[in-house]
């Protein structure tokens, strides 16, 4: 859809202006920005967390959180001013007009209401169809979202449904009173990489088929490339560039935008891919050159884990898994959600034990050990999970949380341990007077480098990365990896990365295993894997990697 002067605007923000009132005094979210979307056409909005994205997009719906207010400029819509509408007229906007597919399927469907219920409400809020008819719009609009035998599935609870089951019934409810806009906030963050891109080719094709304009709202530049015509890049509440999006990625302009492009995992590895074809062999654009070591770390051999399930036949989650991490060196695992990457990466960190099969850890069978040998094994094994939310006592100040496994393990007197915490602090880059702070006065990438100077507090060999990077931002996440290489190469860690985001594998790992309902189909080293992966599986998961097919040119 390309902006002519014949088309009349769908939506025009006009220097808009968005503030919160805080403890401290009033906080400028977004600060003058214009943007303009035509009928049917697909624009981004990008830019890490805090940039004002999403509170400038909730504002076209009337749905500040909190204290956030219009404090400036308009939102036109349809040629109607709809800045400061009253709740009830806005009501009218709302569904009917415009459209919503919030971030996280999991908290935004009602857990006690079936799913056909949730969008009955959506269709009787907007009088899109007579009761009699209900039942029928539902399962059509179900049906549409791409969910097979959908009359049985709006009888189901939200808890039967998988996360990309979930996200397709958000879909048909913000497309379910055929809305002229659609606000789509993250729509895929929290799903694994095929899932994203059916549910993205789905909504795509869906859109277009209406005529509805999308708004997308995403950190992902390569999503925002792939899916959006037009590209909005914020930064600090303010539009610091904007325009077609691959003529953005190919020349961005602005010093943040080009930060972004630099940054970003699926076009740093789209470089990657583009260096190869044109077979330059440049250090800085292809993956980390790591010493080759053949000295075996950590191998894995013929691990089997089955759980009994109450009531039905035993679960095979880890089937007969065979694979070997080397010194100093990053070995992926891969896989969609279910895969038993996680549940492998368990039996190796000793949390669970195999049904069958071994681990040794530097030759020694790790079922072979007493206790006490397992607890000081436990100090050369470490891990970094996924939520950095999640793995840090809140109670616990970062000093007594990193000094926490010193304790544990009777490490040094308490001057040892102070010099070994800032020794710690120092290595992730963070001040030492980050100590005496909690985890709740620290940003997600803080929080993830305390995580990590955390695993490292007992000298570690090996780290466990449970998709260590997948709930940061582009940037952030950028910095964590570039951390976490040169981590490795000075202190000859092993890193065993497990994770769904190909991108990231692509910049940072050796070798990969590929794993797919609990068993390994295919691995091999990085490069080879992704030149010429031999299943339909691995090159599915590859083509799914948002804006990997984009070819950006190598002097980004």
């Amino acid at each position: 859809m390309t902006e002519n002067s014949t088309l009349k605007p769908l939506l025009e923000l006009k220097d808009l202006r968005i503030s919160f009132e805080s403890t401290t005094g009033t906080v400028e979210a977004v600060r003058g920005i214009n943007m303009t979307i035509y009928p049917g056409q697909s624009v981004a909005i990008v830019g890490e967390s805090g940039s004002g994205k999403s509170t400038a997009a909730m504002s076209i719906i009337g749905l500040l959180p909190g204290t956030g207010k219009v404090t400036g400029g308009q939102i036109i819509f349809d040629g109607a001013d709809i800045t400061h509408l009253p709740e009830k007229e806005m009501v009218r906007y709302r569904g009917a007009k415009i459209g919503l597919v919030p971030q996280d399927p999991m908290s935004n469907l009602n857990p006690v209401w079936r799913v056909g219920t949730q969008i009955k409400e959506a269709l009787r809020a907007n009088n899109v169809v007579p009761s009699a008819q209900m039942d029928e719009r539902v399962a059509t609009l179900l049906e549409e979202a791409g969910l097979p035998d959908a009359a049985k599935r709006a009888k189901q609870y939200p808890h039967e449904f998988s996360g990309g089951m979930r996200q397709r019934a958000l879909i048909g409810m913000g497309l379910a009173a055929r809305p002229k806009l659609l606000i789509a906030d993250e729509p895929t963050s929290a799903l694994d990489v095929t899932v994203q891109k059916r549910i993205l080719d789905h909504l795509g094709s869906l859109t277009k088929e209406l005529g509805t304009a999308v708004l997308f709202i995403t950190h992902d530049l390569g999503l925002a490339a792939e899916r959006a015509e037009h590209l909005v890049v914020m930064h600090r509440g303010r539009v610091v560039e904007s325009g077609p999006s691959l003529d953005i990625l190919r020349n961005p302009q602005h010093p943040y935008t080009q930060r972004l492009v630099k940054a970003a995992p699926s076009l740093a590895s789209a470089r990657i891919q583009s260096a190869q074809k044109k077979g330059l062999e440049s250090s800085e654009l292809l993956t980390a050159e790591h010493p080759t070591s053949s000295e075996e770390i950590i191998r894995v051999e013929n691990l089997t884990k089955v759980f009994k399930v109450r009531g039905s036949s035993d679960f095979k989650a880890v089937d007969d898994v065979n694979f070997s991490l080397k010194k100093g060196t990053t070995l992926a695992l891969v896989g969609e959600s279910g895969s038993g990457k996680s549940t492998v990466a368990n039996m190796v960190l000793n949390l669970l034990d195999p049904t069958s099969g071994k681990v040794f850890y530097k030759g020694t069978d790790l079922s072979t050990l007493g206790d006490k040998e397992l607890f000081d094994m436990r100090r050369k094994l470490q891990v970094v999970f996924q939520n950095p939310y999640g793995s840090l006592d809140p109670m616990y100040s970062i000093y007594r949380c990193i000094e926490e496994p010193l304790l544990v393990h009777k490490v040094g007197d308490r001057k040892e341990r102070e010099n070994r915490v800032a020794e710690l602090l120092d290595m992730v880059a963070m001040p030492r007077s980050a100590m005496r702070r909690f985890p709740n006065e620290l940003s997600g990438g803080q929080r993830q480098r305390i995580a990590v100077a955390r695993a490292l507090a007992l000298k570690p060999e090996v780290v466990v990365l449970d998709e260590a990077v997948s709930a940061l931002d582009v940037l952030v996440q950028n910095q964590i990896l570039q951390l976490l290489a040169d981590l490795q190469h000075e202190l000859s860690l092993s890193y065993l990365f497990i994770t769904h985001d190909l991108a990231v594998v692509r910049q940072t790992a050796d070798e990969v295993v590929v794993m797919q309902k609990g068993k390994v189909v295919e691995q091999g080293s990085t490069d080879e894997l992704f030149l010429y992966a031999k299943q339909d599986y691995t090159r599915d998961l590859i083509n799914s990697v948002p804006g990997l097919g984009i070819e950006l040119g190598l002097n980004i």
